[in-house]
């Protein structure tokens, strides 16, 4: 029986491929039939980090009918004066009966009715999560021999799509295949298609054999496709997650104008692949100065045409990211600083309320790095105001957060970062410090670029701005460093007279106060204070669930570090200390505060190597006074334990004891 109410299409909090939304069951690894590759995502923009993610939704999860394949929106075309319910008890049956009469007739009227209708009964069980795989490939077979030869009929209806996506996302490689061969020559009007364009992400992303066929149909179409609302995402899916790196350059081939966007990939030779595989460089090899300047400005006039249609969505594709740091390389390259000047501004000028669109891709941030970088003092303040609101969702994007560190390298008012940059990110520590992508953020101003949290890639992607500002900026790095870091010094260190008890024993939080306390300016008793109050609670701890901080290795390890002062360097095989920071203070504090019996305590167990660090830094630094109490602390300690003889790090403890 079918439903005479077409149910409208319902968002679903956890969705699987195609079905209704059964009850929650657990499906074992050995019968759960997972598709053949993970699917990827794109780079999500940051200014819509805290809105719905209904439209980056997954492809094989978009609903429709799931029981007449009445589209949401069609009419039914019934009069509403027969279907009035009477005051005859029987009316309402009756009107029920009458509308599905009409509605099976009005179904079957339309074109594969039949077809149809055969292939969702088969449908219904190749599209279930639960069953073998035997099975399931029995009933793709199935829906195969209903749906050969008949696919590009019906693949533009809503709900017949959803059924040959069910069939390439279970079927065989060959079965794939060969759905990819039937809709060839049809690919551009499956991707502006409300429901097809679904099917040519999964037919790029399962059937790479026939994905540059595909791109060859787009490549006349990209800069209308990539403005059409449908197609605007599979052209960016396409690009980003599944094109190779010359496929991406036939996408790109025309953003360059007509001229350049024919290019034959059948008779060119292996040289002519190559230059389109080096994009707009290549592009621009050996032409004259009039093809160099038709080629630009048929690029800046594309690229202005998709800022000028924000609505479209397209701004927040890394197909249009790539195009416009193209653009800007070849810029670099034009004859003439203030040619370069003129084409840089006009360029940011028609995007930059839009900036905050494209910092979430690779070429997106390398391009805002760029204006920042060529900038003046004015065009810098202006795209820091436009970021602004942005600011902590891009703190803890990996590339957005790139822009961040640029923006601290090269600006020299470094008053406008303290008002505009650093307080949202210094505010917003107890949300950062947990993720590596915010402890880089959280880090920057006290240790920029340094190797225990940047890696080399990250470090040589910010050096490519490095001869840039030489030229554009007028204040020395380190007295720009060195005010940055003063700015940010008291929002971090007051955060940890609050919280750096907490937050220490947070593996991650560990490494941020740690940092912190050894490269921040200004006045840190208070704060060495707050992180020793823990440490002089009875050990062990009297609850199993919340250990000691000495017994946390990260923690332990903070505590250390403190006291030697810095960070042990391998290449020189030493500590090497920190001038912002008192060792020989913390070790004092902590003579005050923890105390003789936790210090005994600590030695005896998991805080061999803190109490080791202890004793040599009072030994070294510490005053008469000081070493005289830790010898009365001590006096008899190795010979009542010398049962601890097997402990790691006794032998060290035994030196610094004897030291004294």
């Amino acid at each position: 029986m079918v439903d005479s109410k077409p149910s409208k299409s319902k968002k679903r909090s956890a969705p699987s491929q195609g079905g209704p939304p059964s009850k929650k069951a657990h499906v074992s690894k050995s019968t759960a039939n997972q598709p053949a590759a993970p699917i990827k995502k794109r780079a999500r923009p940051v200014v819509l980090a805290a809105q719905s993610e209904s439209d980056e939704s997954d492809p094989d999860e978009e609903l429709v009918d799931e029981g007449n394949g009445v589209a949401e929106g069609d009419s039914m075309d019934v009069d509403e004066t027969q279907l009035k319910p009477a005051k005859d008890p029987n009316a309402a049956k009756e009107s029920h009966k009458a509308q599905k009469v009409l509605l099976e007739q009005r179904r079957a009227a339309k074109p594969h009715s039949a077809l149809l209708t055969q292939a969702k009964e088969t449908w219904a069980l190749a599209r279930q999560n639960n069953i073998p795989k035997a099975e399931r490939e029995k009933h793709v077979a199935a829906l195969m021999t209903v749906i050969r030869g008949k696919v590009q009929e019906i693949v533009f209806k809503h709900d017949a799509s959803r059924i040959v996506q069910t069939a390439v996302k279970w079927g065989t490689q060959k079965q794939r295949d060969e759905i990819a061969a039937e809709l060839k020559g049809r690919y551009k009007e499956l991707a502006e298609n409300k429901y097809s364009k679904f099917l040519v992400t999964k037919l790029a992303r399962l059937c790479p054999k026939h994905r540059l066929a595909m791109i060859l149909e787009f490549q006349p179409h990209v800069l209308r496709l990539v403005l059409h609302r449908e197609a605007t995402r599979a052209v960016a899916d396409i690009y980003e997650l599944y094109a190779n790196a010359y496929e991406r350059a036939l996408l790109l081939r025309p953003f360059y104008g007509r001229e350049t966007a024919l290019f034959d990939v059948k008779t060119g030779t292996k040289e002519d692949q190559e230059r389109a595989r080096s994009g707009l460089k290549g592009v621009l090899e050996g032409a004259d100065a009039e093809r160099r300047k038709r080629v630009l400005s048929a690029l800046k006039e594309n690229l202005l045409n998709i800022f000028n249609n924000p609505d479209k969505g397209s701004v927040r594709h890394a197909i249009v990211h790539k195009a416009l740091l193209e653009y800007l390389t070849a810029v670099n390259e034009t004859e003439g600083e203030a040619e370069q000047q003129r084409l840089r501004l006009e360029m940011l000028e028609s995007c930059q309320e839009l900036l905050a669109e494209i910092v979430h891709t690779k070429e997106g941030s390398r391009v805002v790095r760029e204006f920042l970088a060529q900038g003046s003092a004015k065009d810098r303040k202006q795209i820091i105001k436009t970021l602004k609101p942005y600011i902590e969702t891009m703190a803890t994007d990996d590339e957005a957060q790139l822009v961040l560190f640029t923006a601290l390298d090269v600006t020299d008012d470094t008053k406008l970062l303290a008002k505009s940059l650093l307080p949202t990110i210094t505010s917003n520590s107890s949300k950062l410090y947990s993720a590596a992508a915010g402890r880089r953020t959280l880090l920057y101003p006290f240790i920029p670029r340094v190797r225990r949290h940047y890696t080399p890639a990250l470090v040589a992607s910010l050096a490519e701005t490095d001869p840039i500002r030489e030229h554009t900026s007028k204040k020395a790095a380190d007295i720009r460093i060195a005010e940055v870091r003063a700015s940010a010094s008291p929002d971090l260190l007051a955060w940890i007279e609050k919280d750096g008890a907490e937050v220490s024993r947070d593996t991650g939080g560990s490494l941020v106060v740690t940092e912190v306390m050894l490269e921040a300016d200004g006045e840190k008793q208070t704060a060495m204070e707050a992180l020793l109050k823990p440490l002089a609670t009875p050990l062990p701890s009297a609850e199993p669930s919340r250990p000691h901080p000495i017994d946390l290795p990260h923690t332990s390890r903070m505590y250390k570090t403190l006291l030697q002062g810095g960070h042990f360097s391998q290449t020189r095989q030493a500590v090497e200390r920190s001038p912002r920071f008192s060792a020989s203070a913390f070790a004092s504090a902590f003579l005050k505060i923890v105390g003789k019996d936790t210090t005994l305590a600590m030695a005896r167990g998991d805080g061999v190597f803190v109490v080791s660090e202890l004793l040599e830094r009072v030994h070294e630094d510490g005053s008469d006074a000081e070493k005289t109490i830790l010898r009365e602390w001590f006096k008899g300690f190795l010979k009542s334990n010398k049962a601890k003889e097997e402990v790691k790090g006794w032998k060290v403890l035994v030196d610094k004891v004897k030291k004294l």
